[in-house]
């Protein structure tokens, strides 16, 4: 269970949310749960974290070691700071910043390389939706995005599929159209990596997920978890998801 934060929160504010989040989950054993703050909360998400179960990631993360990469963060500095996971190839990277499958690629060996876990995501857009090349845009986003890892390489990763069209949209696809997302992902990790690799890796749903659809998603076999944006940012609505 993942909260991206996006842009939002300083490191008081992320001080501020722990205080009340901490205690809504300190019994959920059930999952993983990853808080991805800023990288300028990062070192307080993971201060605040300490004692507990939460795990703090980054929202991106730099395919290069160091060097000139002006605005970029390796990561051996988001290991410094004490993070575990780092969110590859969102969506909002993709269109806003150039991210393609290629990059998504490099940062996830990136990640790996820095023993990072590395939550990479996937998704297609409102118009390959409805022009019905979901599952050819989700097949060719594994294909460069993520078949060239190792067999090893990728028994550490987490999948997201995210539909950009529900992120931030209030638009969720149905539990049942988000399943047929995942299994179209995870038979291109069958097919690839060997049936055990393909029943292994957690796939999460991420697309305007709130704690009113949160059972109705997390009910469906093929979904393993969830990236959560906006719900993420209020302690109470993101431990409800949590305790789904």
């Amino acid at each position: 269970m993942a909260g991206n934060w996006k842009m939002y929160k300083t490191p008081a504010e992320t001080n501020a949310f722990f205080e009340k989040f901490r205690p809504l989950v300190e019994k959920s054993e059930h999952c993983e749960i990853v808080i991805c703050p800023p990288f300028t909360s990062l070192a307080a998400a993971v201060e605040a974290a300490q004692g507990t179960r939460i795990r703090a990631g980054a929202q991106n993360i730099a395919w290069a070691k160091e060097g000139a990469f002006t605005g970029e963060i390796s990561g051996a500095m988001i290991r410094a700071a004490g993070a575990t996971h780092a969110i590859v190839g969102h969506s909002e990277r993709r269109q806003y910043f150039g991210e393609t499958d290629e990059t998504v690629l490099k940062r996830t060996q990136a990640a790996l390389e820095s023993g990072l876990t590395p939550i990479v995501c996937v998704g297609e857009r409102l118009e390959e939706r409805e022009g019905e090349k979901t599952e050819a845009k989700l097949i060719d986003q594994f294909q460069t995005g993520i078949a060239g890892l190792t067999e090893a390489q990728f028994a550490r990763i987490v999948i997201a599929y995210e539909p950009v069209w529900a992120i931030g949209t209030g638009k969720t696809a149905t539990p049942e159209m988000a399943a047929d997302a995942h299994r179209v992902i995870r038979g291109q990790a069958r097919a690839r990596f060997g049936k055990e690799a393909g029943e292994a890796i957690r796939i999460l749903y991420g697309g305007s997920v709130k704690p009113d659809n949160s059972r109705t998603l997390m009910a469906q076999p093929e979904i393993d978890g969830v990236l959560v944006g906006g719900a993420s940012l209020d302690p109470i609505g993101f431990a409800s998801i949590v305790n789904f």
